[in-house]
C-alpha cells in the first residue's frame, strides 16, 4: 500500500530521531519550519508529528513546541548538592561551560543578603550529554573569590573551592517565563516555561556565603521532596503566595 504524505514524513523525523540528529529532550524545528522543509501543509505536518507523540517519540507543550520524549531528571530537595552529582546519579554525562566570570558591585538582591562590597559573579551552562540543562548564575563574596579563577570554577563546583564548612541553603522555586537572552542560552523558545531556583547557602555558622540562580527549562527538570509526617493540612509545606 503507499504511503500516505504525512506517514512519509514521520518515517524521516523518526529516522533523524533514531539517528541522533535529536537527542532526548530536544526542541524539534517549529511546525511551520517543518512544512517548509517537507513541502506540506501544517496540517499534514501536525498529523506526522501526532502519530510520533502516540507512539512516544514526541511530546509537545504550549507555548513551547515539540520535542524529543524524555523523562524529566527528578532532583531531589532532601539534601544539599550539586547538578553535577543529580546528573550522574541518573547516569548522564555532566559538563560546565562558563560564559562569564568577572567581579561586579553586588546587586541590591545580593547585596541584601551578602551585604555591601564587590563580589565574584559566575554564569555558566550546565550540560547534560552535551545538551544545555540549566543556566546557573552564582554570587561569591570577594573575600572567598578573590583566589579563585576562570579554570577552577569551570572544573570544581563552588562548595569544593571556597574553603568553607557548609551548613545548608534556602531554595525558593517558581515557575517563570525564558527570558530572549536565557532561550538562547538554552535552546528554547522565548517565553517558554521554565523553573527558576534561587538559593541562598550558609556556613555551619548560619552566616550566607553564597547566592545562585538556577533556569532551567521546565520540560526537564522537575523536584521532589519527601513528606515523611501527615498533619492536619496536607497542602505541601513552605508554600507562599507570590504577590
Amino acid at each position: 500500500m503507499r504511503q500516505t504524505r504525512y506517514q512519509t514524513i514521520a518515517d524521516e523525523l523518526r529516522a533523524q530521531i533514531s539517528g541522533g540528529a535529536f537527542a532526548a529532550g530536544r526542541l524539534l524545528p517549529s511546525e511551520a519550519e517543518l512544512s517548509d522543509t517537507f513541502t506540506a501543509s501544517r496540517v499534514t505536518v501536525r498529523r506526522a508529528l501526532d502519530v510520533l507523540r502516540d507512539e512516544g517519540l514526541l511530546d509537545s507543550r504550549q507555548g513551547f513546541g515539540w520535542f524529543v520524549a524524555a523523562d524529566p531528571l527528578r532532583q531531589s530537595l532532601a539534601h544539599l548538592g550539586t547538578i553535577e552529582s543529580q546528573l550522574e546519579a541518573e547516569g548522564l554525562s555532566s559538563a560546565r561551560r562558563v560564559i562569564d566570570f568577572r567581579f561586579v558591585s553586588a546587586p541590591a538582591r545580593v547585596r541584601d543578603v551578602l551585604g555591601p562590597g564587590n563580589v565574584l559573579r559566575v554564569r555558566r551552562i550546565n550540560l547534560a550529554n552535551g545538551e544545555p540543562f540549566a543556566l546557573v548564575t552564582v554570587w561569591c563574596p570577594e573575600q572567598f573569590g578573590a583566589a579563585l579563577s576562570r579554570a577552577d570554577v569551570e572544573r570544581s563546583p563552588f562548595y569544593e573551592l571556597i574553603g568553607v564548612e557548609l551548613g545548608g541553603a534556602v531554595q525558593t522555586i517558581g515557575a517563570a517565563a525564558a527570558s530572549a537572552a536565557d532561550a538562547e542560552l538554552l535552546g528554547v523558545p522565548t517565553g517558554s516555561p521554565v523553573l527558576r531556583c534561587d538559593r541562598v547557602t550558609q556556613s555551619v555558622a548560619g552566616v550566607p556565603v553564597l547566592v545562585s540562580e538556577h533556569v532551567f527549562p521546565a520540560h526537564l527538570t522537575e523536584f521532589v521532596v519527601d513528606l515523611p509526617h501527615v498533619e492536619a493540612s496536607m497542602a505541601p509545606s513552605g508554600l507562599r503566595l507570590v504577590d
